[in-house]
């Protein structure tokens, strides 16, 4: 009996699994094999030389992309007050503290992105185990922890397409790109500022090759090997 259904055995026979593709091939390929009834994502995959036994060669960032991601982004700003109105005529879809702490620990998480100045921190470690499994946890490696005059400029970005990338336990990269109905221009814009953020933030304790694969995917789609040199060399021009 095939692994697989025949919608993914069709799409699959389009993607030659011994080749690497160049970007704009593979970004074609992307959007040839999303045939879901549904608008698929699609996402980088990124496996690189790092040891993440050791914390200097773990590689976590925030990028902005060009086009974003495709979905609503929802904004939550913790904050006393202070900053409140900048984060608010920004687009913050909440803002609060002690009230909304008490509705996350209650279980609502209805948001994507939260924002805090350090001297929320305090009151917002009780929530660390909640937020930290989801990924929801402001942190000062990702630019969401700010000062309160910084709250406008963070959720303006967040809701442009504001993305984290960070290493799994693996040393792998997954992130998001777009979605397949994204014009292939849109794609590659992002695709290029990805790149680019991780390959300058390569720590320098990691040695050799940092780049070792790199593949896109559609949520349904199999995976289209990249000319990880070729895609290594991706660099935003002003």
């Amino acid at each position: 009996m095939p692994k697989n259904g025949k919608h993914y055995q069709d799409v699959a026979a389009l993607v030659d699994e011994k080749r690497s593709y160049s970007a704009e091939e593979a970004v074609d390929l992307a959007k040839q094999t999303a045939r879901a009834k549904f608008d698929e994502t699609i996402e980088l995959h990124l496996r690189t030389g790092a040891d993440t036994r050791h914390a200097e060669q773990l590689v976590r960032g925030v990028v902005v992309l060009p086009h974003g991601i495709g979905k609503q982004v929802r904004v939550l700003v913790f904050t006393d007050g202070e900053g409140a109105e900048g984060a608010r005529e920004a687009g913050a879809d909440y803002i609060g503290s002690d009230d909304l702490m008490k509705s996350i620990e209650g279980g609502w998480l209805d948001f994507d992105v939260a924002i805090a100045s350090p001297a929320m921190m305090g009151k917002i470690g009780r929530l660390g185990k909640t937020l930290g499994r989801r990924g929801l946890m402001p942190n000062p490696r990702t630019g969401t922890v700010v000062a309160p005059g910084d709250f406008a400029r963070t959720v303006e970005e967040a809701k442009l397409g504001r993305v984290e990338y960070r290493m799994d336990r693996n040393g792998i990269i997954h992130v998001s790109l777009g979605k397949a109905s994204f014009p292939k221009e849109h794609l590659m814009a992002n695709l290029t500022a990805l790149v680019d953020a991780v390959m300058r933030a390569r720590p320098s304790a990691v040695k050799g090759q940092f780049l070792r694969s790199a593949f896109l995917s559609t949520t349904m789609g199999p995976g289209i090997g990249l000319d990880v040199n070729a895609i290594g060399a991706m660099r935003v021009t002003v």
